[in-house]
């Protein structure tokens, strides 16, 4: 397998770091497998020791590999070790992840999971503020048909709601979320089915603003779940 082809943008170790990591995720390199050297990675990619030595660090920060001093360079099953930094790196790279891993589809059904959620708990602990800002919005969302405006106020209000619900867990969650769209977009084509349904978005806001746990609950699950991408 040739690990790195022509270096395009960046620097060679981060070349290398993209190319190792793409065989480590595709599963190209199995958990348990070792690498090559640090001195026949070099030798093979045309590579200095240096640009591969800080490639293999990169991946073992994502834990990704473990290097022990003086040994090989292990693969770690990055399922057990990798966190939700890992689709942020690669949100930032503009890299999809391989599609085999379902990680879109897996992203969405815990935005849907962690959104119910929050609307329940927003509904037991939100402010009247909170309360009041959820209903102005929906109906500022009825108001319009645009979509990029309507998608524009369905963030805020989600927004909202996060807050709301107290969950600092939550809240980082849809931070990491939001900073990794380049892997899970949230735009008007792809949330379109929930920002259509002005009276759903409307029953949710009024789910939470009567702190109605269950209503809030459903409300948001039922709006959440018809983004979840369809199983091959």
């Amino acid at each position: 397998m040739e690990l790195v082809g022509p270096v395009a943008a960046g620097t060679r170790s981060a070349a290398i770091h993209r190319e190792l990591r793409a065989a480590i995720l595709d599963g190209t390199y199995e958990p348990g497998a070792a690498l090559p050297s640090e001195r026949q990675l070099s030798e093979e990619l045309g590579a200095s020791r240096h640009a591969v030595r800080e490639a293999l660090k990169r991946l073992q920060q994502a834990g990704l590999v473990s290097i022990s001093q003086g040994g090989a360079t292990k693969v770690r099953d990055w399922r057990r070790h990798g966190g939700l930094e890992l689709m942020l790196a690669l949100g930032a790279e503009g890299v999809m992840p391989p599609e085999a891993l379902g990680l879109v589809r897996s992203l969405f059904e815990m935005r849907a999971s962690v959104g119910a959620d929050a609307a329940r708990l927003a509904a037991r602990r939100a402010d009247d503020v909170t309360r009041a800002e959820l209903r102005a919005r929906a109906a500022a969302l009825a108001a319009t048909d645009d979509p990029a405006a309507r998608t524009a106020i369905y963030d805020v209000l989600w927004d909202r709601i996060i807050d709301g619900s107290g969950n600092l867990a939550y809240r980082l969650a849809l931070n990491t979320m939001v900073a990794g769209q380049r892997v899970l977009s949230f735009d008007a084509h792809t949330v379109g089915a929930e920002i259509a349904d002005a009276p759903a978005v409307a029953a949710l806001a009024q789910a939470v603003a009567d702190a109605d746990e269950e209503g809030a609950h459903a409300a948001a699950r039922d709006l959440l779940i018809r983004s979840i991408p369809s199983e091959a």
